[in-house]
């Protein structure tokens, strides 16, 4: 897709070593993105109520949108005090990804002049070790965690969609507010050009090396969606050959067990795309822990129905079930289950 009909139709390479040592296996990580800190944040109570062994935060995870890295720090000095955060951060290994909020402005990407500020307020606040590659690697703060016991091992992968991203194309304001907005799009535009990227090279060098990995399942965390049809919003699908090198690279590593998590929409859902192979892909979206959105863009990899309220994502792992599988759900303000689907691990297969 690269017109404007098209688009209204619609261990380490230079970076992180694994982060966790063999351990005892996990079952149960929790994950969600988009909280604003100047609201209250109920939500936590339920996240402590499923005692995840982990917790993972996919981007904005506060809303910064400032040239003042003061402005960040401060932001971040109020997330730290929310009491149910707080509580987690002692029960749980938290870990985290950032997205254009926290890295500094909406929808920013390499342009952003204080990302170096940014990224020093970002790995202050999430206690990252001083000798962690993340502090000057090239291509900004991507990072994995190997979890559990070969046979029953967890490696989390999460990237920084941020750093080298070229600029969006866009249409015009009237074109928007005439065409898109109506047909609940963003004003976005797919990039063909060979130029247009998401990541640098460093880091697509350091995502071959990760997916070689032996891992019995594999988590991409990505900030924005990955198998979303094209919304017009942020998301891999402005970015079709990116989007298309990444299928390529878990093709090429045959990366058994592996799945995609997200966030930034500010509505939950299911997406699934069988890839060239015949394997399949699935995405689950959880988006936001406080940021709410009604206007819910088509996606024609949508599995079921999305769900536009606060709410988070769960991942159960069963290692001891007859056939080992993986339990994804989204999961409301209160806890209860708003969607959910079983994987039985076997079904992960090259």
């Amino acid at each position: 897709m690269n017109s404007l009909s098209s688009f209204l139709v619609a261990v380490c390479v230079g970076a992180s070593l694994t982060q966790a040592a063999w351990g005892e296996p996990i079952t149960r990580i929790a994950f969600g993105s988009c909280a604003e800190s100047s609201k209250r944040q109920p939500i936590w109570e339920s996240i402590l109520n499923d005692d995840p062994e982990v917790f993972v935060l996919l981007g904005d995870n506060i809303y910064g949108d400032t040239t003042e890295v003061e402005v960040l720090r401060e932001k971040y000095r109020e997330f730290g005090d929310v009491g149910g955060f707080k509580r987690l951060r002692n029960e749980a290994e938290v870990v985290a990804t950032w997205d254009d909020h926290d890295y500094g402005m909406n929808d920013a990407g390499r342009e952003y002049p204080l990302k170096r500020e940014s990224r020093e307020a970002f790995l202050t606040f999430f206690r990252e070790e001083e000798s962690s590659p993340r502090w000057t690697q090239e291509g900004g703060i991507y990072t994995s965690y190997l979890w559990g016991e070969p046979g029953r091992s967890v490696q989390l992968i999460l990237l920084d969609l941020r750093w080298d991203r070229t600029p969006l194309a866009a249409v015009d304001a009237e074109t928007y507010r005439k065409k898109c907005r109506p047909a609940k799009m963003g004003p976005y535009l797919p990039q063909e050009d060979d130029s247009a990227r998401i990541m640098g090279e460093a880091q697509w060098r350091w995502l071959e090396a990760q997916l070689e990995k032996p891992a019995d399942i594999r988590i991409i965390g990505s900030s924005i969606q990955v198998l979303s049809d094209f919304t017009g919003w942020e998301a891999w699908a402005n970015f079709p050959k990116e989007r298309q090198r990444l299928f390529a690279l878990i093709e090429k590593a045959r990366a058994h067990g592996t799945f995609l998590i997200s966030g930034d929409t500010h509505w939950a859902e299911f997406s699934r795309l069988d890839l060239k192979t015949g394997y399949p892909l699935w995405e689950l979206t959880s988006s936001g822990l406080t940021e709410e959105w009604s206007d819910v863009s088509p996606n024609k990899n949508r599995i079921g129905r999305p769900y536009s309220k606060a709410n988070y994502g769960l991942i159960e792992i069963s290692w001891n079930a007859p056939q080992p599988q993986v339990t994804l759900s989204v999961k409301n303000v209160n806890g209860r289950i708003e969607m959910q689907n079983t994987i039985v691990l076997s079904d992960l297969k090259f």
